[in-house]
């Protein structure tokens, strides 16, 4: 285990080390919650466009508490598991690039890239039958996310990766779950 966790510790300096003060303001820009304001509602236009009302409200709903669930077990993870953030972390945040504002305390796992993976795992399915060309580029957003979030020195790779896996799949369950939904609505199914 203490393997693992030194490749982890070796990683994140190698890939927190690539930044460059120059693109500080484009990681600043990614990891910000309200940089995907236009892509959220653009999908929303899309969610109506081919849903209506009804699907929309669903979707609404389901992502609200898609969201909420990713978040919350993040928060689960964090208290129980207390790894310290690289950014709080002695041995390392001497030698790592802390960009970010804030450093929480605890980091595993990273809430940023299970929300974003959620989201967009929802999404790409919701869609994929409907823009199959072009929705697996939803995919690059919780990528670009996930590593604003070591760019910046507040979460290892391993933060990441676990809550892009735990987004992933907590995006397939949410959308199974929005399928019944659409079922018991007489909606054509997504």
């Amino acid at each position: 285990m203490q393997e693992l966790i030194e490749l982890d510790h070796e990683l994140f300096l190698f890939l927190n080390n690539l930044g460059d003060p120059a693109w500080d303001w484009f990681w600043f820009a990614i990891t910000d919650k309200f940089t995907g304001i236009p892509l959220y509602i653009l999908f929303l236009y899309l969610i109506f466009r081919n849903f209506g009302w009804k699907g929309t409200l669903a979707s609404m709903v389901i992502i609200t508490l898609l969201i909420t669930a990713t978040d919350q077990l993040a928060n689960v993870f964090k208290d129980g598991f207390e790894r310290l953030r690289p950014c709080r972390q002695e041995g390392v945040m001497e030698q790592a690039r802390f960009v970010a504002v804030r450093c929480g305390r605890f980091g595993y796992f990273s809430a940023h890239a299970s929300n974003s993976m959620g989201v967009a795992v929802f999404l790409v399915l919701l869609f994929r039958k409907i823009y199959p060309k072009w929705i697996y580029l939803v995919l690059i957003w919780p990528l670009l996310s996930s590593y604003s979030r070591i760019y910046l020195g507040v979460h290892y790779p391993a933060d990441v990766i676990t809550g892009l896996l735990i987004g992933a799949v907590l995006g397939y369950l949410f959308y199974k779950f929005l399928q019944y939904i659409f079922l018991k609505l007489n909606l054509s199914q997504a």
